[in-house]
């Protein structure tokens, strides 16, 4: 019974790792499609100054 009871808490922290990793990818994607236009004129301005 104790070898059962291993076996789901281990799936169990693998199904919490999967969606902490997924509400961090959809953080991130949010973000970017928030920031994405500022996130590019900053690289813009940087390969700008150093092609100057």
């Amino acid at each position: 019974m104790s070898s059962r009871i291993r076996r789901s808490e281990s799936g169990q922290g693998m199904v919490e790792y999967a969606l902490i990793l997924v509400l961090v990818s959809i953080v991130v994607i949010v973000i970017l499609l928030t920031m994405g236009n500022q996130i590019q004129n900053v690289f813009s301005n940087v390969v700008a100054a150093l092609g100057a």
